[in-house]
């Protein structure tokens, strides 16, 4: 993938944040751009740590996912969350870690998403291609992570109100 595509999505992703006020609304179009914008994106999503457990945000993929839920520290993603390093996976099915969903995902980026030294949430993008994912999307997800930190935690901890940055 081409640094240009990462700095247009990474732009785009700042003028949602600068023209939208509601946080889940900022989520939602970020989901959507990271989708849109990059063929090997098959599906994406945000999931929010809850507890014990991570709980599915945002997403947009051909289909749903049945893993609502995850507990930390199972699967991929809650390896993720319990280790707060993005983790990349190049084949799925050597992976034993790795929680099914999609009969068509050949390999996965995991992204955690920390504010104040805190995993509160985490990106998670499959693609239908097998080693999909490199040093340059690790780069650049980490990157929207950061932009995306501070609306993460919207109903989490603020009693519903707009997390101040």
């Amino acid at each position: 993938m081409s640094g240009e595509a990462y700095e247009q999505t990474l732009a785009a992703i700042g003028q949602v944040i600068a023209d939208e006020s509601e946080s889940d609304e900022i989520l939602r179009r970020a989901v959507d751009l990271l989708h849109d914008g990059f063929e090997s994106y098959s599906w994406v999503g945000v999931y929010f740590v809850e507890g014990e457990e991570l709980a599915l945000g945002p997403w947009n993929g051909p289909q749903a996912t049945e893993h609502l839920r995850i507990p930390i520290g199972q699967g991929v993603c809650g390896s993720a969350a319990a280790s707060g390093r993005t983790e990349i996976v190049d084949d799925v099915n050597a992976d034993s870690r790795y929680l099914a969903c999609f009969a068509s995902t050949r390999s996965e980026i995991v992204v955690p998403i920390s504010y104040d030294g805190l995993v509160v949430a985490e990106i998670d993008i499959d693609s239908d291609r097998p080693a999909a994912f490199g040093d340059g999307d690790r780069s650049f997800l980490e990157r929207v992570a950061e932009l995306l930190s501070p609306y993460c935690l919207v109903g989490w901890d603020t009693g519903g109100e707009p997390w101040e940055p």
